[in-house]
């Protein structure tokens, strides 16, 4: 073999050797990236997963709200002074309504003997009534007819100390009721006591209203 094949020969192997370590250099250049790259999508992956998940805001005020607790009110109604209605009821406060309380009537003071005022004065004591319930009556009868056996409305026909109306009613009590003090008394008496209770009782409802 001359000089110039042997040295082609060696020329062919060294381009061979060079080929393959070109080879396993860009092997190398690629894979160690490509590593790297899958161990940090593996603990991207781990963390994800392992997450808590999150927790409503809006969820977690309506865990944390308290009961609302049902209350009981009570409402009154006051009318002249006495309390006349009690209701219970659920979450609602009624209004409370009150009217004003009718002042005393003035002292009457002693009534003369043989009056029909001394009259009805020993009848309101016979049936219990102290000096108060005196003071309405003289009050209330002072308004109607001042007192007067005969007193005539001649605008609606009551009649007598009562103004009874109209005044042939009185005759319940007595077939006198037109000059009696005593019968006109009597029956304007009980007419008070079923209607009004008392002469206070019927002294406040004039006061309130100018009739009874």
């Amino acid at each position: 073999m001359d000089i110039n094949s042997r040295a082609a020969i060696l020329r062919a192997q060294a381009k061979s050797q060079s080929a393959d370590i070109s080879g396993r250099h860009t092997r190398t250049s690629w894979s160690l990236p490509l590593f790297a790259s899958v161990v940090c999508l593996s603990f991207v992956a781990t963390f994800v997963m392992a997450a808590p998940e999150p927790v409503s805001t809006a969820s977690a005020s309506v865990a944390t709200l308290a009961p609302v607790e049902r209350v009981e009110v009570q409402s009154l109604t006051v009318a002249e002074g006495f309390v006349n209605k009690v209701s219970h009821d659920k979450l609602a406060v009624k209004e409370i309504i009150v009217e004003p309380v009718i002042s005393a009537a003035p002292a009457a003071g002693t009534p003369d003997p043989g009056t029909a005022q001394a009259i009805a004065l020993s009848m309101l004591t016979a049936r219990g009534m102290g000096a108060a319930e005196y003071n309405c009556l003289v009050s209330l009868w002072n308004r109607e007819s001042g007192w007067n056996v005969y007193a005539h409305n001649a605008s609606s026909g009551a009649y007598g100390i009562p103004q009874s109306l109209p005044g042939n009613k009185m005759a319940s009590a007595g077939a006198d009721w037109q000059t009696n003090p005593a019968t006109q008394i009597t029956w304007g008496l009980g007419y008070i006591q079923g209607r009004y209770g008392t002469p206070c009782g019927a002294w406040a409802h004039s006061e309130s209203n100018g009739w009874y």
